[in-house]
């Protein structure tokens, strides 16, 4: 006989033992910027002032939609607690599934027999789609989150009819926690009303009784939620910016509908026949979507039948746990629905068109139906529901495990991007980068080429590529390119501040300050910037100016490059100390690097300062 204490147990069992083999993974895709390379939280010091900045290092104005403090937070306890290594952090991440399948447990034995909330949550611990989420340590955020707010919900379903101020802070805590991980927890309030809904009749004339006894709650939620959005505003400089798919701009401009139809039709594949299973949906994987064609008008097919069969199950009795109810079908999709709207695109653009990670916590209301489903497959047809339920169990189990070691690290997520979505814009994109890598121009641009096409020119492509093809001095195609960027996307900061670094390397002060103005209008505190300003207004004569630039740089750091050498000689030169302009004429010659750089530098020298190359590649003590 089941009890809730062994069901406990084998589920967390169940949940840690098919993601032991993500213990070996190291850190993969999104984990090296955020975690790896990650300066600001790799030490107790400097956490804090990670934890009030953008969850992605160094934007400002981009991704301003993430902020996620309590993710950050953890990354950097997590960081210093085991010295970097991704043992801890993927550790971390296996406790926390094993977590999030207890919860789905625990949850929904409130809802329905326990049974039926034993085989949900085996469901879910073992689902193929969640596996992006756990061995990634970047999953952290989906994983924490969704332990938060079924804590949360675990909070209200304990607590009596009327629910005090006690339960209503508890969940008050809950929820700024899961906020504060992942953006897309803002949905706890619908989900609170979703469970109402199914353990009662709630009609418009129940309304004021209902509010009388959960005002407490939802005024702690609002609260929670109106103070975290406000705290937004101060860090990322607005509360959200809605941005659309990598490579799907153009959902910007025409209806989404048709491109959100046919993500219907991967969402039912992705649950009930989990084999292909990708790290990138963008274009091409998922096309946007110019009208009507066949996979859309499956996916509304699918979409309204969905619907439909929950409108018709939630007719069914209320949801107990003493007795099992079809109304958990209604009460599965409409969680679904809920969980999945943040990034949807329905009501606004999310910046993904698929993602599995975020497929966790909508999942849970999958997972409560399949669970149902197959306690009622297994009491009328025993025979039939063992064997299901054993393959269902071992299938399960078999493509999890053999899909976790895709997230070892990079490399694997990259060869495997490519083994299964070649015709990704973004599989496309990294290939190209490995071409780069390995010495091979011509392939690596072609293949950017392809990339571009498939991306729909990208600006993070096309500032990336163009950064590449300043390192190997091909000055005219990498302005072309960021000028690109830069035309369809103006209030970002990465063009201008590459297409300052080109001109500067040009020797051309004016389009340098031009661009360097740009970028420092959009993020102010950069460092690069402020030194190729203030060498670009010397150069210009505008000594006051380029005096008051080169203070605002030097308080923000120093620069390891030519042109603010090149400032330092006409500071010297004004001040009457020709050893200092020598030295500083040295350290330029010294720190340039390229040979356009080094051509551009000789003709200065020449110009402005009388010097021939001879003489300023001399060197103090020599």
């Amino acid at each position: 006989m089941l009890d809730r204490r062994r069901a406990v147990l084998l589920t967390a069992a169940v949940a840690a033992l098919v993601y032991a083999n993500a213990l070996g993974n190291g850190f993969a895709y999104d984990d090296v910027p955020i975690i790896e390379e990650n300066a600001a939280i790799q030490s107790l010091e400097a956490l804090p002032g990670a934890i009030v900045s953008s969850y992605w290092p160094g934007t400002r104005g981009e991704n301003a939609s993430l902020w996620r403090p309590v993710t950050t937070a953890a990354f950097g306890v997590q960081y210093v607690l085991g010295g970097g290594s991704p043992l801890l952090f993927h550790a971390v991440n296996v406790v926390l599934h094993a977590a999030a399948s207890v919860g789905v447990l625990l949850f929904l034995a409130y809802l329905m027999p326990l049974a039926g909330a034993f085989t949900a949550a085996i469901v879910f611990a073992l689902h193929p789609v969640h596996v992006e989420a756990v061995a990634n340590v970047v999953g952290f955020a989906e994983l924490f989150s969704t332990v938060a707010l079924l804590a949360a919900l675990l909070v209200y379903v304990r607590a009596p009819a009327r629910v005090g101020w006690g339960a209503a802070l508890g969940m008050g805590v809950l929820y700024a926690l899961a906020f504060g991980a992942k953006e897309s927890a803002v949905v706890l309030p619908g989900l609170v009303f979703l469970v109402d809904a199914a353990r009662r009749r709630l009609a418009l004339s129940d309304l004021r009784a209902y509010l009388a006894d959960r005002w407490r709650v939802y005024l702690v939620l609002l609260v929670v939620a109106l103070a975290l959005l406000a705290a937004r505003v101060p860090i990322l400089g607005r509360v959200a910016s809605p941005t659309g798919p990598m490579g799907a701009d153009l959902l910007y401009e025409i209806p989404r509908i048709w491109t959100v139809a046919q993500v219907w039709t991967h969402y039912v594949r992705l649950w009930v026949f989990p084999l292909d299973l990708s790290a990138d949906y963008a274009p091409n994987v998922i096309p946007v979507a110019l009208g009507w064609n066949a996979t859309n008008v499956v996916g509304v097919v699918l979409a309204l039948t969905i619907l439909a069969t929950a409108w018709v199950a939630w007719r069914r009795p209320e949801l107990r746990p003493e007795r099992a109810s079809a109304r958990v079908a209604g009460f599965g999709v409409m969680w679904f629905v809920i969980a999945i709207s943040p990034v949807s695109n329905t009501l606004f653009l999310s910046g993904v068109t698929l993602a599995e990670r975020t497929l966790y916590l909508p999942s849970v209301g999958l997972a409560a139906v399949s669970g149902w489903l197959l306690v009622v497959l297994l009491r009328e047809r025993r025979a039939l529901g063992g064997v299901v339920v054993a393959l269902a169990v071992v299938l399960s189990a078999a493509r999890t495990w053999t899909r976790t070691p895709t997230w070892h690290d990079t490399p694997s997520v990259f060869l495997t991007m490519l083994r299964e979505v070649p015709h990704s814009g973004r599989a496309q994109w990294m290939l190209g980068d490995n071409f780069w890598m390995q010495g091979d121009t011509a392939q690596a641009l072609a293949t950017y080429r392809h990339a571009v096409n498939l991306l729909d020119g990208h600006y993070r492509l096309l500032v990336a590529v163009g950064g590449k093809l300043m390192e190997r001095e091909r000055y005219g195609s990498a302005e072309r390119l960021v000028r690109r960027a830069w035309k369809d996307n103006p209030e970002r900061p990465r063009a201008p501040r590459v297409l300052a670094s080109i001109r500067a390397e040009l020797g051309d002060a004016e389009g340098t300050e031009r661009f360097a103005r740009r970028a420092l209008a959009i993020v102010p505190e950069d460092p690069v910037r402020e030194h190729l300003l203030a060498w670009a207004l010397a150069a210009q004569g505008s000594w006051s100016r380029a005096a008051e630039a080169r203070r605002r740089a030097d308080a923000l750091g120093v620069a390891a490059f030519w042109q603010p050498w090149l400032y330092e000689a006409y500071a010297r030169r004004r001040a009457g100390d020709p050893e200092g302009v020598r030295m500083a004429l040295d350290s330029a010659r010294a720190t340039v690097r390229t040979d356009v750089g080094r051509a551009v530098l000789d003709s200065i020298l020449r110009h402005d300062f009388g010097v021939e190359r001879e003489a300023a590649t001399h060197r103090p003590g020599r």
